[in-house]
């Protein structure tokens, strides 16, 4: 088994369903999406009926909280265990080159195992794989009950690398034509199309993994960043499954006196993706809060005192250009509720972005009851439709600029919670490959 300490990866087989499997009903979205709305998840459970699906080893969030929730986490590792005896899934050695084409957009991205010793997701990390955004401890109690125990990991987490020289991925994609071709089909419910290709050649796996070095390079580190010794090296930023990776992080730290440091579980399989790549977009993730007690205005006047302003808008395209065009003094977003649609702008904000102007409310706002509950959505559509409803409350947020990340990372350490969203909804990554872990 090849190992790349250097840059923290691990040669493990990647499992894929076997030939003649529905691709389409196998693979299914983040479970991370649509938490808000049901309907999205039982038209996959329709689809996917009783075929071979990653819908039955995963947990869908949408189920989190409700009685299926202990029933669900059984079924999943039963599931698991059941493909793996079924002879379900091959292994296939070597990297997978993936491209993800949807809107007339096509990202790229390889899939490798990631040494979890090397990442840190705590605030103030200096390892070589670190969190973009802060962690919520308690969400990952679900998540470590889902995977302590379970035979198999399923990816949803994209880690990004800082490549303008486009030396790691593009490479392999250039050469795509000579790679044999693992999987090629369009995703199911409008979520574009999906192709993944072998790297099985050694010369071009050892090409990656050197750019990877190189990227990691001290000298080019502190030249690229502004920035001396005293900051550790970022090689990989976890854009999208912060969250899962870091319950991958707690269960390792947990099992690793009894296991031993040569162990699976060690790492855990993503797709990293250059930030530079053309297809990759970041999308803001607006916030809807639901059951109201109070008056939203009359509370973020409270919170915010004289630097509170709030303007009423004729239309909610109008507040979305307006939120996407602020000027650069203050923080604007757009305020949805079933009654008013208008701009908040809060002057002399303490933060650089406006999502760390809106979330200490947020969470100030429902410890104090004036509301129940807060969700995380994608896209215009859903923030709308979410926060007109009677009771709830949408807020719609800016996208901040990819090329910023690593830098704002690296120097001011973690983003707000929910900062940016890599893509839309049903742009996000789909459950394809699986690797062994227990």
């Amino acid at each position: 088994m090849r190992s790349y300490p250097s840059v923290g990866v691990q040669m493990y087989p990647i499992l894929l369903p076997r030939t003649g499997t529905d691709l389409q009903k196998w693979a299914v979205i983040a479970c991370d999406q649509f938490t808000s709305e049901p309907e999205y998840w039982q038209e996959v459970a329709k689809m996917v009926a009783d075929e071979p699906s990653t819908y039955n080893l995963v947990l869908p969030e949408v189920m989190l909280g409700t009685p299926a929730e202990a029933a669900r986490i059984q079924s999943t590792q039963a599931a698991m265990r059941q493909y793996m005896n079924d002879g379900v899934l091959v292994p296939h050695e070597g990297l997978i080159l993936v491209e993800r084409t949807v809107d007339g957009k096509t990202r790229r991205g390889l899939m490798m195992s990631l040494d979890l010793e090397k990442y840190d997701f705590n605030r103030g990390s200096q390892s070589l794989i670190r969190a973009t955004e802060g962690t919520i401890l308690d969400r990952l109690p679900p998540r470590i009950r889902i995977r302590e125990g379970a035979p198999l990991e399923l990816p949803h987490i994209l880690v990004l690398i800082d490549d303008p020289e486009r030396t790691v991925i593009e490479p392999l994609a250039a050469a795509t034509a000579e790679l044999p071709a693992l999987y090629d089909f369009d995703l199911m419910l409008g979520s574009g199309h999906l192709t993944g290709k072998l790297v099985d050649d050694l010369t071009m796996e050892y090409n990656a993994i050197r750019a990877l070095e190189k990227l990691a390079s001290p000298s080019r580190f502190n030249k690229r960043y502004g920035v001396d010794s005293s900051k550790g090296i970022l090689l990989y930023a976890v854009g999208d499954g912060n969250h899962s990776l870091a319950t991958a992080k707690s269960i390792w730290e947990k099992i690793k006196p009894q296991v031993g440091m040569y162990h699976p579980a060690r790492y855990a399989l993503v797709e990293i993706e250059n930030v530079h790549d053309e297809g990759l977009t970041f999308e803001p993730i607006h916030r809807v809060v639901f059951n109201a007690h109070e008056d939203v205005e009359a509370a973020l006047a409270r919170y915010f005192g004289q630097n509170y302003h709030f303007e009423v808008c004729p239309s909610t395209q109008q507040m979305v250009h307006a939120v996407q065009h602020q000027p650069d003094s203050g923080h604007t977003f757009g305020l949805l509720t079933e009654t008013a649609c208008g701009l908040v702008t809060i002057s002399h904000p303490q933060t650089n972005l406006p999502v760390g102007t809106l979330q200490p409310f947020i969470d100030a706002w429902l410890k104090s009851g004036g509301a129940e509950k807060v969700d995380y959505v994608h896209g215009e559509e859903a923030v709308v439709k979410l926060g007109s409803q009677p009771g709830s409350v949408g807020f719609y947020l800016p996208a901040m600029d990819k090329s910023d990340l690593f830098k704002t990372v690296i120097l001011d350490g973690a983003l707000p919670r929910k900062t940016f969203s890599m893509g839309e909804a049903k742009e996000k990554r789909f459950y394809m490959e699986c690797r062994q872990i227990g």
